[in-house]
């Protein structure tokens, strides 16, 4: 088995923590390999005798990766979709950072969860992914995103107007300042902070939501995903910012914008009965009583 390692920088509160995976997966003789920026700041707190490799770049399939750890926060797992690319390596999200709704394993799983996953005591969580028409190489053929597609307004000034169409029939003409076209992954992301519904993983559609609509009707629409979406954009504004998830660009109004869902996956390690209703109850805290 091979397993690589990436993540952020965090705290020495977590050295314990790396030092015991690293250890677990090297006393199983599983193959390491660290992604070499994270390596820099985890190598004071592993142990001389370990061996392992380096990497410094996007994983093929021949590096023949069988699994990758994020240590972090979702951000941290979004940020590792350019390192697989279309190659389907399965993730675990090890959550150092914040909420966790991707990285659902907690510090105080990890080891059991490591073991787990030598023992083959694991599933695969297939999530969907959104693209877009990248003729101009904008997004350096990273183009597309796990969470959402968005399209904003450059900075305060006017709304834009947004006129969005599905398999060429006309959805609806948005005055706002953007919109969002999330996957069900993304549901629980940006889309979920303005007011979009949250999508199990496994449903099979795109979630199309407005931000700060000037009319107060337009509500979010759910769409399935095999549709063809083209978005094209007008306002005052010469340009307007489109984001692949957290990496964003200046674009110019002419644009055509052109979405679709990609023909590969983000396969998710899903460890000790971990369950999507069981990571919203909990980051979200329902069910909690309100009145103490």
């Amino acid at each position: 088995m091979k397993i690589a390692l990436y993540g952020k920088a965090f705290g020495s509160d977590y050295d314990e923590l790396m030092r015991d995976v690293v250890d677990i997966l090297s006393d199983n003789d599983v193959d390491i390999v660290i992604y070499k920026p994270f390596w820099n700041d985890i190598k004071h707190c592993l142990d001389d005798s370990i061996c392992f490799n380096l990497f410094d770049g996007s994983l093929t399939a021949d590096d023949h990766v069988d699994m990758l750890f994020s240590f972090g926060g979702d951000g941290t797992i979004l940020d590792s979709v350019p390192l697989i690319k279309d190659t389907e390596i399965p993730v675990l999200g090890i959550n150092t950072g914040n909420l966790g709704f991707l990285s659902s394993v907690s510090t105080q799983e990890t080891r059991d969860a490591v073991r787990n996953i030598i023992e083959g005591n694991y599933e695969i969580e297939r999530r969907s992914m959104i693209k877009i028409k990248d003729d101009e190489n904008l997004f350096d053929g990273i183009n597309y995103a796990l969470n959402e597609v968005s399209v904003l307004r450059e900075n305060n000034g006017s709304l834009i107007i947004v006129h969005v169409y599905i398999d060429d029939k006309l959805l609806n003409t948005y005055w706002a300042d953007g919109i969002i076209l999330a996957t069900p992954t993304g549901s629980t992301a940006y889309s979920m902070s303005v007011g979009g519904p949250i999508m199990t993983p496994n449903t099979d559609s795109f979630l199309i939501t407005p931000i700060a609509a000037h009319n107060l009707s337009v509500r979010p629409v759910v769409i399935p995903d095999k549709s063809k979406i083209k978005i094209k954009v007008e306002g005052r504004c010469e340009k307007f910012a489109l984001g692949l998830d957290s990496r964003n660009k200046l674009i110019d109004k002419s644009m055509l914008i052109e979405a679709e869902k990609t023909d590969f996956y983000l396969n998710m390690v899903k460890v000790m009965s971990k369950d999507f209703f069981g990571t919203i109850r909990s980051k979200l805290l329902w069910g909690n009583d309100v009145r103490n």
